[in-house]
Parts: structure tokens; C-alpha cells; sequence
């Protein structure tokens, strides 16, 4: 008896998942069945150390052999991306969902824009939630100082972060993290898992308890201080605040102690405030990682209550370049780094024409949150008005004044003004050296995302002259570096 004689005479197949989170494991399993025309409700997916059920206690967990002769699934890029992320979602439903989608999808390949259909409606939902619990992730993550013994009888520093996920992000928002305190000695701790690095190997560990994440260190004083410092009374929306920032991770934030003293005094100090006439941007932060720190709590403009993450510059603390853009797009909000989406690719292809080693560089934006607006299942850019590019300089300008590069290039009107402090018009600006007042250079040319907009002839001219700027930075660069 063939495999799908066998299907067909109802056999039912329990397919036990090692991963919780391994959507190849989940993608290989789905494409044997689909091939074997194994229709959906004689699956049954289980979690790791789960049952099937009473309904398939007696299925068969020996998967049909792979049938080389059927025709491969049809699957959309679109379904692939999605249901990568829906595969996170801690719903044990997601596997029976995704499969059943890609099923309907053999005869209904536009199936996945039909956000009528129940099933479609399910995996952006799911999508959408594991969204925001990586973004929580990301942002209310808090590390506590613990001494520890090294090899060498030395007292060494680590970090340890507890942490409460709902959905299977964990491996998912490593990256991020090791990015973000390369540096630093660090584990993030949560009851699905632990992640350990040591500033060259990440590690995964066991599932932990809060019991074995320390409660505080002598650091959170200063914490406190720095977030009553920054917490701006303007921009209070409570209801927005709980939604952002939920109860729930308040104990494991040091400044949430603050919160209900804050909120309670926000009035008195907006009144306050407004007698001044101008917002109380405090002491300017005198690190690159202070101003890392800070713009992640920023609200002071509407961009910052959107559900977005600061994208902080990176590059050499003494660069001779510095390269500002806009802000950060869709991609560069997710992977927590500036120019990493198609812009960047596009700009990393001209830099290297140009002989400007973009490592070098110190790269950054002008303003630090993804400005969009939700059409669906996508966020689409919009550019930062003149009033939120404004507010946002305090933070361009204090990331200047560290790096202190000799040249600046500033890509589109919106960088421009984020240096000047006006509007300059890009097309009579490049290609000229502006003087600014701390000794350095700017030059001006577009933002490579322009170009992406552009095709044929148009397109063509202004790369020609994309290429001239960068060419004649790159020769500027050269003489400032022998000077």
C-alpha cells in the first residue's frame, strides 16, 4: 500500500514538535504531508513534551514517506514571512493554522490578501502579538549588576535580566541583545528559557525562575534618577503610558517605583514648564550610551508613542565621518540598527564605489523612531514634520558632540535640518562645503531611499550625481585625514 493510499483510507498523523520555535522544523514536516496529500484534519500537531489527545491517541506518528514525484507546495513570499512569525506565538494552534493555510493555499494562492477570511484574520493576529511582545522584550528589559569570581581569582561584572515573555520570542530577540551589550557580560533569564553571553559566545540555557534573577543593585538609584530626570509631564497620556508600558513588567523595572510620584506631580510641572516657555531638556548626556538609553524612553514628539524602538547610531566613537539620515525605516526599527533595509544596502554599494569604508563611519539619524502609518498588515514611511525634526536634534547634535567627526554627511532635507536647524533646498546645497559652528564640515545630497523611488532616466541622473557627492567626500575625507 502507497503512503497515499494510506492517507486516503483515513489514517491520522500526530506529528510531535521538537521546537516550539523552529519554523524550518515545522516548514519540512508541512511540506512531507502536503506532498503526501495529507489533508488537514488528519493532523495533529503537538507541542513539545504535549499530547495529541484522546481524538488521536492511536494516530500514526511515522510521517508518509516523502513523495519525490508530487509537485512541490506553491507558496508566497508573503506567507513565508508571516508565518515565521506566527510560528512564535505561544497559541498551540499555530501549527494546525499555518498548515491549513498553506493547504487552501495550493488552490487559492491569493488566499493570504484576503483579510476577510477567518484564517488569515487568525495568523495576523497571532503575527501582530508576537510583534509587540518583541518589542516589549526590547524595551523593558533591565539588567542588574552581579560581582562574579573569574578564572584568575578576579572580581568580574555580569549582567542578569529576568524576564516574562507570552509568545516563543526568546531566540528570536537574541540578536538584538547581542548586538546591542556586545561588550558587556550578560544572561536574560525567563521561565521559556535563558540566554547567556559572554562577549564571543551566546549560550542557551534552561528555563529559569525570578528566584534565580538577582532583585537589585547599587546601579538602580541612578537609574531612578535618570528616568525622573527625562520623564517629560507634557507628553503624559496615561492610558497610552499603560498600554505601551502594562503592569506587568513594572516589577522588574526600577523606575516604574517612580510612576504613580511622577504621574501625580505631572501637572504641577507642565504649568511650570509652560510659565518657562520652552520643555526642560535637562544636562546633555555625556556618552553615546546615555544617549542610547535615553531615547528609548523618549515621548517628547508623536513619533515616540508610536509602537516603534529608538534606533541608536553606531560606528567609531572618533570617527572623521559622520553619516546622518532621515530615520529609521520599517526594517531598521526591527532590527534595532540604522541604514540595515534597502536604502542601506543601496547606500553600503555606493560608499564602496566611492572608496569610503562605511565601518569607519559613524552612522546615524536625525530622528531616532520609524514615523508610519498602519495600512493593513504594513507600516508605511512618513516623513518627520519640521516641529519633530527640531525636537529630535537635541539628540543628533549631543551624538555630534561626542564623535566630533571632522566632516558630516547629511542625506536628505530632513538630515540637513536636523544639522542647521533650517530648511535647505538638497538640490542647491550638495556638492558645496557648509561651514558649522564647532570647526566641522557638511555636505548635503539625497537620501538614498530617493533614489529607490525613481526608475529609468531619472533614476540614472540622480545616481550620477549621488556618485559625485560621495566622490567628492570621499577626496575631502582623504585631505582632512592627512592634514
Amino acid at each position: 500500500m502507497t503512503a497515499l493510499q494510506h492517507v486516503r483510507l483515513g489514517t491520522y498523523y500526530v506529528v510531535p514538535m521538537a521546537g516550539s520555535d523552529d519554523f524550518e522544523e515545522w516548514r519540512d514536516h508541512a511540506r512531507r504531508l502536503l506532498m503526501a496529500d495529507v489533508p488537514p484534519d488528519r493532523v495533529a500537531w503537538t507541542e513539545p513534551g504535549g499530547s495529541a489527545g484522546d481524538l488521536f491517541s492511536h494516530g500514526d506518528r511515522r510521517l508518509p514517506v516523502l513523495d519525490r514525484d508530487a509537485a512541490p507546495p506553491r507558496v508566497s513570499k508573503r506567507f513565508m514571512d508571516i508565518a515565521k512569525t506566527v510560528l512564535l506565538n505561544a497559541d498551540p494552534t499555530r501549527f494546525s493554522l499555518l498548515y491549513r493555510v498553506l493547504w487552501r493555499l495550493q488552490t487559492k494562492p491569493r488566499l493570504i490578501e484576503d483579510m476577510a477570511d477567518p484564517d488569515v484574520r487568525a495568523m495576523a493576529d497571532m503575527a501582530r502579538a508576537v510583534r509587540r511582545d518583541i518589542h516589549k522584550m526590547r524595551a523593558f528589559v533591565r539588567f542588574r549588576v552581579v560581582e562574579e569570581e573569574a578564572e584568575d581569582g578576579s572580581r568580574a561584572e555580569h549582567y542578569v535580566a529576568w524576564f516574562e515573555p507570552f509568545h516563543h520570542i526568546l531566540r528570536h530577540n537574541a540578536g538584538f541583545f547581542t548586538r546591542r551589550f556586545a561588550n558587556m557580560r550578560w544572561s536574560i533569564l525567563t521561565p521559556r528559557g535563558s540566554l547567556h553571553w559572554d562577549g564571543e559566545t551566546l549560550r542557551e540555557g534552561p528555563p529559569a525562575t525570578r528566584a534565580d534573577a538577582p532583585s537589585g543593585d547599587p546601579a538602580e538609584d541612578l537609574w531612578r534618577s535618570y528616568y525622573a530626570s527625562i520623564f517629560n509631564p507634557a507628553r503624559l497620556k496615561v492610558g497610552a503610558m499603560l498600554k505601551e508600558m502594562p503592569r506587568k513588567y513594572w516589577k522588574n523595572m526600577p523606575e516604574a517605583q517612580l510612576i504613580p510620584e511622577l504621574i501625580a506631580g505631572a501637572q504641577a510641572r507642565e504649568a511650570t514648564m509652560v510659565e518657562k516657555g520652552a520643555l526642560d531638556m535637562g544636562e546633555r548626556p555625556e556618552t553615546l550610551a546615555a544617549i542610547d538609553k535615553a531615547i528609548h524612553v523618549c515621548a517628547r514628539c508623536p513619533i515616540g508613542e508610536l509602537h516603534n524602538t529608538a534606533v541608536m547610531g553606531e560606528g567609531p566613537q572618533d570617527a572623521f565621518l559622520m553619516i546622518v539620515g532621515e530615520q529609521p525605516g520599517d526594517q531598521e526599527d526591527l532590527a534595532g540598527r540604522p541604514f540595515v533595509g534597502p536604502a542601506g544596502q543601496l547606500l553600503d554599494v555606493h560608499l564602496a564605489q566611492a572608496g569610503i569604508d562605511r565601518s569607519a563611519a559613524y552612522v546615524t539619524n536625525t530622528v531616532k523612531h520609524f514615523k508610519y502609518v498602519q495600512r493593513g498588515k504594513r507600516r508605511l514611511h512618513q516623513s518627520p514634520t519640521a516641529k519633530e525634526i527640531d525636537m529630535c536634534r537635541w539628540w543628533v547634535e549631543s551624538e555630534r558632540m561626542i564623535v566630533q567627526p571632522k566632516l558630516v554627511l547629511a542625506m536628505g532635507a530632513s538630515a540637513a535640518r536636523g544639522m542647521l536647524g533650517r530648511t535647505v533646498s538638497v538640490t542647491k546645497a550638495r556638492g558645496t562645503l557648509i561651514p558649522l559652528e564647532d570647526g566641522s564640515e557638511l555636505w548635503v545630497t539625497a537620501h538614498p531611499s530617493y533614489l529607490l523611488r525613481l526608475d529609468g532616466a531619472g533614476r540614472e541622473e540622480q545616481e550620477r550625481l549621488f556618485r559625485e557627492d560621495l566622490a567628492a567626500v570621499s577626496a575631502r575625507l582623504a585631505q582632512l585625514q592627512a592634514a
